[in-house]
């Protein structure tokens, strides 16, 4: 699960990062609007920790922004300790305002709180087009025919498919598929998004599932009813 921190003091934007560090947890850590929306754009985080104060402009543009194209949650963590401060962030969309100072216990405990929202709201089974991926059983099957997938393809399947419409870049499926910190082959996901596809896709179909932006990442689009 991917992590966007917003925030402007880089030491407390790595502080937060390692209070919260957890082996299922990427961290991308912005320090103003524009990254931060190439960020969303590019690599899709699940959850946002958003200053309101920053380089460039407001926090609450940028949630503003963010509430145009997607729920996922955010919390809002900055120094604006007024009532209509909070009022305003919370009325905009936040899902939690946290102000500063405060402690990192509370900050995680938070945080805590909004991840298992984003778990429970996780894609666990998917069906289209002949095929039917049950996440929770780890059972893949494409027109009633099982398919055997490895923990690796089972994962890159689920990012894909959770994601469906969307690109995924190459360094966050490599994050979220091997975790932070282990040492992966430059071609290991080139290696099984390859398998992945031979097992999914007849000759007809390649790439018409698990397509390729090139100088980006992947993506799963449905085949063009037009195709079938």
């Amino acid at each position: 699960m991917l992590i966007q921190i917003v925030e402007d003091d880089r030491a407390l934007s790595d502080g937060i990062r390692l209070a919260l560090r957890e082996p299922e947890l990427a961290f991308v850590q912005n320090t103003n609007i524009r990254q931060a929306k190439k960020t969303f754009v590019q690599e899709n985080p699940q959850l946002i920790i958003l200053d309101v104060n920053l380089p460039d402009g407001n926090g609450y543009d940028y949630l503003q922004w963010v509430r145009e194209r997607s729920s996922l949650p955010v919390l809002m963590l900055t120094a604006n300790d007024m009532e209509m401060d909070e009022v305003k962030g919370l009325s905009l969309g936040a899902d939690d305002y946290v102000t500063k100072p405060f402690r990192i216990a509370v900050l995680r405990a938070r945080i805590q709180v909004l991840l298992r929202r984003v778990q429970m709201q996780k894609v666990s089974e998917y069906t289209e087009d002949g095929f039917r991926f049950d996440f929770e059983r780890l059972r893949f099957t494409k027109k009633g025919q099982e398919i055997s997938l490895s923990v690796n393809e089972q994962r890159l399947l689920h990012l894909l498919v959770e994601n469906k419409g969307r690109i995924l870049t190459r360094e966050v499926l490599v994050d979220r598929i091997w975790g932070d910190g282990e040492y992966v082959d430059e071609n290991a996901l080139s290696v099984t998004v390859r398998r992945l596809r031979g097992k999914l896709e007849d000759k007809q179909d390649h790439g018409s599932y698990i397509q390729t932006v090139y100088g980006q990442g992947y993506m799963w689009k449905r085949k063009d009813r037009g195709d079938m």
